[in-house]
């Protein structure tokens, strides 16, 4: 009995859906930004109260708890993280299967033979969707409205698989984007 629940829960943990790599890019002053309170809106002004935009945002907002910079409402706090997020399709070829089945057949007589043959592929061919989901985020200065801080985050995952859908990528792409706060100004990196 005690095995086969192990196994059952092991088989569970296999489960678990793989999530692509991350690539980020930042850009930073080089000035250090002093803990404290950041009211997160979306950039250009949308709308702040969207499901979409609050998954996204909690996810920016716990990263942020993570470094020491608490959400905030109001004008009380020093800054201000504007979040922009995007997901979009690409259609990529689908690749074939290596393996095919062959049906064939012969016969032999005296010096002379006939072969009939035919091979059916295995999967593949034609397109899939690939779901491209983007995050970014610029920290400004309340006090002066300039930035200090800015990343945007890009992964892909296949439409069907559970890395493509919003609240797995919205967490992967919150913890990629501060992986190493501030992070080294202009570089492009790849978090997996």
């Amino acid at each position: 009995m005690r095995i086969a629940i192990l196994l059952a829960f092991s088989a569970l943990c296999g489960c678990s859906a793989t999530i692509p790599p991350v690539q980020v890019t930042r850009f930073n002053t080089g000035q250090p930004m002093a803990a404290g309170g950041v009211t997160i809106v979306p950039i250009g002004g949308g709308d702040s109260q969207g499901l979409e935009f609050r998954t996204y945002a909690s996810a920016v907002s716990r990263q942020m708890a993570g470094l020491g910079y608490s959400e905030a409402t109001g004008a009380s706090s020093p800054y201000i993280a504007e979040v922009e997020h995007s997901r979009g399709t690409r259609a990529e070829a689908a690749k074939r299967s290596p393996f095919s089945i062959g049906i064939g057949g012969g016969s032999f007589g005296r010096g002379g033979g006939i072969g009939i043959g035919t091979s059916i592929g295995l999967g593949g061919g034609g397109t899939r969707d690939t779901i491209i989901t983007r995050l970014s985020v610029r920290i400004k200065s309340r006090a002066d409205g300039k930035a200090i801080w800015e990343g945007r985050a890009e992964t892909a995952a296949p439409a069907r698989a559970p890395a493509a859908q919003p609240g797995l990528a919205a967490d992967k792409l919150a913890a990629a984007l501060f992986k190493g706060f501030p992070g080294q100004s202009g570089e492009t990196i790849i978090v997996p």
